[in-house]
């Protein structure tokens, strides 16, 4: 099989149904599945996805992240590529094709992105690859510091990017991300189970960075990003919780690179 589509879902009614369909139109000359799981979503996602279907679903009975769910994905993927794909996505008609001969002819590339768009196909510039953080931005962030000095993360959120020139980055975003499947062969997962939500894509970013492989963005295919639908509506002090925990277990993982 060629190419095998991972979604995480939780409260996605809004999009699930056009993002399922277009994963298929996605693809019109390769093999493909597509595996969502469920984290226990308590609106009609489950239904939705069940009348749609041309998935494999898995349903869990509670809440567990993004890296652990993208992982028991993982473990029943076929395809020679793996792609997470948030479930607020969609793809153009035969963009997969294309992702798939890109991903094949540049052969040291473990994992790449392409050029995320909103709805009316304007560049999401919030969903542009990201430098490396430092403890000194994400504190930054945190502390709401931009507000007061607006560009003291510029270089973090590489303000100097141009998203019309395929090149090499630190990370890209884990809404869309194609890897090969020896990556996931050699970690033995697809995210780092510490990280319950947050840093998981980051992370991922530099194993594959430490394997000698590069992370790529390319605008070779644009894919309309509608950018953390579900993450919304979950309570803001939880985020923020969150974030610094997996903000600490990142740092302290990579303390000494």
């Amino acid at each position: 099989m060629d190419l095998s589509v991972i979604t995480v879902t939780w409260n996605g009614a809004e999009l699930i149904e056009k993002q399922i369909k277009s994963v298929k139109a996605g693809c019109k000359n390769i093999s493909f599945e597509e595996i969502i799981v469920d984290n226990a979503s308590t609106d009609n996602t489950v239904e939705l996805i069940e009348k749609t279907g041309g998935v494999r679903l898995l349903k869990n009975e509670k809440n567990r992240g993004f890296g652990s769910p993208n992982n028991q994905a993982a473990k029943l993927a076929m395809g020679e590529f793996l792609l997470f794909l948030n479930p607020d996505m969609l793809v153009e008609e035969g963009s997969l094709d294309k992702m798939v001969d890109w991903m094949r002819s540049h052969p040291d590339v473990g994992l790449a992105s392409c050029k995320l768009v909103d709805q009316h196909g304007k560049l999401n510039r919030s969903a542009l690859p990201r430098r490396f953080p430092t403890i000194w931005d994400q504190l930054a962030i945190i502390l709401k510091l931009p507000h007061l000095f607006p560009n003291i993360v510029d270089n973090y959120l590489f303000k100097d990017f141009n998203p019309d020139i395929e090149q090499e980055v630190d990370s890209v975003r884990g809404s869309f991300m194609i890897m090969r499947r020896q990556v996931y062969e050699k970690l033995g997962w697809a995210f780092d189970p510490r990280y319950f939500i947050w840093f998981e894509d980051v992370d991922l970013c530099r194993e594959v960075k430490k394997m000698g492989l590069k992370v790529v963005y390319t605008p070779v295919i644009s894919c309309v990003d509608y950018v953390g639908q579900s993450f919304k509506k979950i309570n803001f002090f939880w985020k923020q919780k969150q974030f610094i925990k997996s903000m600490v277990q990142y740092f302290w993982k990579w303390r000494k690179s």
